[in-house]
């Protein structure tokens, strides 16, 4: 029976936490996760082949969804898991523990993190493990409910957060295929559609519909969508670091200077900037170096099957190693999370040298926390040895 237990200490919460709740009441949003197979198989890498830290560990699992994550961990040793999850998906997640004969291993706890206390005179678990990440990484401020379980279970020495670190990367993107997509396709919208046979004929009219109205409210709105990797026109910027086991909660809303160069070799029209994110995993929770670059899913590399082999054995723990990671980025296989482009209102022009310095503001939105306020201030620079300057635009952007 899933465990019920009475708030401690009392939180409140916006009125918008039921919705948000609901969300993850549908099958479909855990078919989606569970089937991105870079982050599934990469949470079970780490997870499967770090046995000797599972081992005998005392996990928590927050918002375990249908609890993949806490079967992992059990299967890696653990000595017991609390998955502790606040919406109703929470009595399937007890049905799947059940149905795996790990009940004795696995406490479904339902409840939000931040009310609950641990049953069994529990105060401190070794590690944390969770999947929080969101759109554009901080949309839906699931971090904010991982670092107050951090701050009230974790144990103060030597506990690890799983994941230990996430990156915001940044950059400048040629995006034409996105403008035609979610603009220009307003601006001439025609056909008339007649069912002959169970078919339907579209008949290309000699002059489309003007609809571009729809189009204007995209300017305003973040997209999340897939640019190719040619479209990049930099090196990916790192706009913001997060270590896990020691950033606040207060520092998720933050300001990030950048400078973008670009690589492109030929004058080129950029009508967006891309932001995604890439995940680290340690062994031990010491931040990851910058020099240390993250891991390129391509199609055809090691998916769950060839983690968790069919008969159910577990790996060979492997003592070496030391960091585990995945990108959201363009240049990796696509994930479900993929890439948030803010489209510019006056696209610009760039050639190989041209600098873009600006600033980006990330900022819980005023009326529901778990939307985004984004900022982007920038200007022009033509190289590095010219001083002229153009004129600084400000863009804003929500993300909802």
């Amino acid at each position: 029976m899933i465990k019920e237990l009475d708030p401690s200490p009392a939180v409140l919460f916006p009125r918008d936490d039921d919705a948000y709740f609901s969300n993850y009441n549908q099958n479909d949003i855990h078919v989606a996760m569970i089937r991105d197979k870079v982050r599934t198989s990469t949470y079970a890498s780490f997870i499967l082949t770090n046995h000797i830290l599972f081992h005998d560990a005392v996990v928590l699992d927050v918002g375990c969804g249908t609890g993949i994550l806490s079967l992992f961990a059990a299967k890696s040793g653990a000595k017991h898991v609390y998955a502790v999850e606040a919406s109703k998906v929470a009595e399937k997640a007890e049905q799947i523990v059940k149905a795996n004969g790990l009940e004795n291993v696995i406490t479904v706890i339902r409840g939000k993190v931040e009310e609950i206390s641990l049953p069994d005179d529990v105060e401190h678990v070794d590690i944390i493990i969770s999947e929080w990440m969101g759109y554009a990484l901080l949309y839906e401020s699931m971090l904010d409910s991982v670092l107050r379980a951090r701050d009230r279970f974790l144990k103060p020495e030597g506990g690890v957060m799983a994941p230990s670190q996430c990156r915001i990367m940044f950059g400048l993107c040629e995006g034409s295929e996105i403008l035609e997509e979610y603009i220009d396709f307003w601006s001439d919208v025609y056909g008339v559609c007649c069912s002959i046979s169970s078919c339907c004929i579209i008949l290309k009219l000699l002059a489309g519909f003007d609809l571009s109205v729809m189009g204007k409210r995209v300017y305003k709105e973040a997209i999340i969508d897939v640019i190719e990797p040619g479209s990049m026109a930099n090196e990916p910027y790192l706009l913001k670091d997060f270590h896990i086991r020691d950033v606040t909660a207060s520092q998720l809303d933050f300001t990030s200077q950048f400078t973008l160069v670009s690589t492109t070799r030929k004058r080129t029209k950029i009508h967006a900037f891309v932001l995604y994110f890439d995940t680290f995993f340690t062994t031990t929770g010491e931040p990851v170096p910058p020099e240390v670059p993250v891991r390129m899913t391509k199609e055809g590399d090691v998916t769950l099957t060839g983690i968790w082999p069919s008969t159910g054995s577990r790996l060979k723990p492997k003592e070496d190693k030391k960091v585990t990671s995945f990108s959201t980025g363009p240049c990796s296989k696509k994930t479900h999370w993929k890439q948030t482009i803010f489209l510019l209102r006056d696209p610009i022009y760039v050639e190989e040298g041209t600098i873009v310095t600006g600033s980006l503001y990330y900022r819980k939105n005023a009326t529901n926390y778990r939307d985004l306020d984004v900022e982007i201030h920038y200007f022009l620079r033509q190289n590095a040895e010219t001083s002229a300057v153009g004129e600084t635009v400000v863009e804003i952007y929500k993300m909802l």
